[in-house]
């Protein structure tokens, strides 16, 4: 029993000396985390109240050490925050302040430096860096002024050669001065400084952008300027113009943007409107010439040309998408689609007034020997560069119409033919030879027949079309073998006799004909055929196997009666 107790009395004393040993080590721990925290606090505010190492820094400048600057602003930048959060420190309201002067002094030289290293690197684009950068098929063989002087139809075919063209990036800064740039841009963007920094940046690039593209040949013109152009002179424009808009869309707008997502990659809230607002003049600028064109008078040598600014613009379309993105850039995304459009209107408004041109043609131009009408070429040559032009075109009808653009080529291709067939038929009246006016009919249209057969337009207008407007031609040659030979033939063709009764042999046709009449016959003949001969000597049928097959058609005529008749009455004379 008293050894019981005595267990008791132990256990509970080593209890009591436990829990007095548990709260001194509490007390212990929250002292040594009070006394911790304490020399943080006293240790963050020794560097508050002691920035002479940073603003020595901020007083030198960015200019000479900017990575040493930038750090010597972050360190005020903890500094403020360090007050800003211990309050309680009375004593150091003076340095807090002090702090915040430097910082905003700091902060103001960040910007004087951002908008002179930004100015200094920032030098226009010389042409020849641009074309450099060019794929080497799409070069101008002189200097970029005369890129335009090449024909429509080579420059077409040099736009279909250039869908995997490999462009080379082209460098608007120099590869090291862009990371400092980006920091000094973010440190302002951190305090707040973002009108400053869309300024600087707006001011600086926008018209080193202008400059660039004022140095390569682009230039604002207006509908009346062009219309007061000479056509050769225009052309050659445009030719650049194309050049030019390659140029801008592939190497500078795709250059400054990639600079200003790069520059302003942590100012996501101003990145894409600062992008827009350097490009907002320059993109204007030279969209304005395209404007004009598509705008100025309408003519049937402006489709080609038409067709090259359209062909390159829907080439163009997705690249634009992509660069002028976001809401900031909706206006000149809009520009650049609404000229597609318009250039796809005038394109296809000029279809129809060359329709009407070619059927209502009325110069004078006399073609004396009935050979092909200069006219006739035109319009088939014309064509042939429409054919040039079929992907083109294709997506053109597709503007307006969703219908299959293959049968609406074929139906524009039917109707310009069909107006140069009416219009030939009028020019052929004006000759007072009947004969002749079959001949012209006859080459014209067998020309038109042979170069559709020769071209792509067969493989939409079809072998209907072709065999229809063959028997055409054939009915013109039957019409003028008729026309000229009928008469003379007639002159030693006997009339038709009627056979004699109980089966007899019909009677000699010569029979009653005396030697005289029938001398007067050969003469009359020989006399008629050499004035056809004189008079369609001077006529021309150009394609040599349409010449031997009507010559082979006339003698086909002309021999048997003449053999025939020299048969009857060769031994007469």
């Amino acid at each position: 029993m008293g050894e019981d107790w005595t267990m008791e009395t132990l256990g509970e004393r080593a209890a009591l000396v436990r829990e007095s040993l548990q709260k001194s080590q509490t007390i212990t721990d929250n002292m040594v985390s009070i006394l911790g925290s304490f020399d943080h606090r006293l240790s963050s505010l020794e560097t508050a109240m002691r920035p002479t190492q940073a603003e020595a820094k901020i007083l030198r400048g960015p200019h000479e050490d900017l990575e040493s600057y930038l750090e010597a602003i972050d360190q005020l930048k903890a500094n403020v925050k360090f007050f800003s959060n211990n309050k309680s420190f009375k004593k150091a309201e003076g340095s807090y302040s002090h702090v915040t002067n430097l910082l905003a002094r700091a902060i103001s030289k960040l910007e004087d430096e951002f908008k002179n290293v930004l100015a200094s690197y920032s030098k226009p684009v010389e042409p020849d860096r641009m074309l450099e950068c060019l794929p080497t098929s799409l070069r101008p063989s002189g200097s970029a002024g005369e890129a335009g002087g090449k024909s429509s139809a080579n420059s077409n075919e040099q736009n279909k050669s250039t869908e995997n063209a490999v462009y080379m990036a082209l460098t608007l800064i120099p590869p090291h001065v862009v990371p400092l740039l980006h920091n000094l841009a973010s440190q302002m963007v951190q305090a707040g400084l973002y009108q400053p920094v869309l300024r600087i940046y707006r001011e600086t690039r926008s018209v080193v952008l202008e400059t660039s593209l004022r140095k390569l040949g682009v230039e604002k013109l207006s509908k009346d300027d062009v219309q007061r152009m000479q056509w050769e002179a225009l052309e050659t424009k445009i030719g650049s113009w194309i050049l030019y808009i390659r140029i801008a869309v592939k190497l500078l707008f795709a250059g400054e943007k990639k600079l200003c997502d790069q520059v302003l990659k942590d100012a996501e809230t101003i990145r894409i409107l600062c992008f827009a607002e350097v490009a907002a003049n320059s993109v204007s600028m030279l969209l304005s010439f395209g404007d004009a064109i598509a705008r100025s008078k309408r003519s049937p040598e402006k489709l080609f040309v038409l067709l090259d600014m359209y062909e390159i613009m829907r080439e163009l379309q997705p690249e634009i998408e992509s660069i002028f993105e976001g809401k900031p850039c909706t206006e000149m995304r809009e520009s650049a689609a609404g000229l597609t459009k318009r250039l796809a209107q005038t394109a296809q408004e000029t279809f129809g007034d060359f329709e009407e041109a070619v059927e209502k043609d009325a110069t004078r131009t006399a073609v004396l020997d009935g050979t092909v009408h200069p006219l006739t070429s035109y319009v088939i040559n014309y064509v042939k560069f429409l054919y040039d032009y079929q992907s083109t075109l294709k997506l053109l009808f597709q503007e307006f119409n969703e219908t299959d653009p293959d049968s609406q080529l074929a139906a524009v291709t039917a109707r310009i033919m069909q107006a140069l067939q009416n219009n030939l038929d009028g020019k052929s009246k004006q000759y007072k030879d009947a004969s002749l006016t079959q001949l012209f009919l006859m080459n014209n249209i067998h020309y038109i027949v042979r170069s559709v057969r020769r071209s792509e337009a067969k493989d939409l207008l079809g072998d209907d079309w072709v065999q229809r407007h063959r028997r055409i031609v054939q009915q013109h040659a039957n019409q003028y073998k008729r026309n000229s030979w009928a008469k003379i033939v007639q002159l030693i063709t006997p009339p038709p006799q009627a056979s004699g009764s109980g089966g007899a042999p019909a009677p000699d046709p010569t029979a009653g004909l005396s030697r005289a009449m029938i001398k007067d016959k050969f003469k009359n003949f020989n006399i008629q055929f050499e004035e056809l001969h004189q008079k369609q000597s001077q006529w021309t049928v150009p394609d040599s196997e349409l010449r031997e097959s009507l010559r082979l058609a006339v003698a086909e005529v002309l021999l048997p009666a003449y053999r025939s008749f020299l048969k009857r009455c060769g031994c007469v004379v």
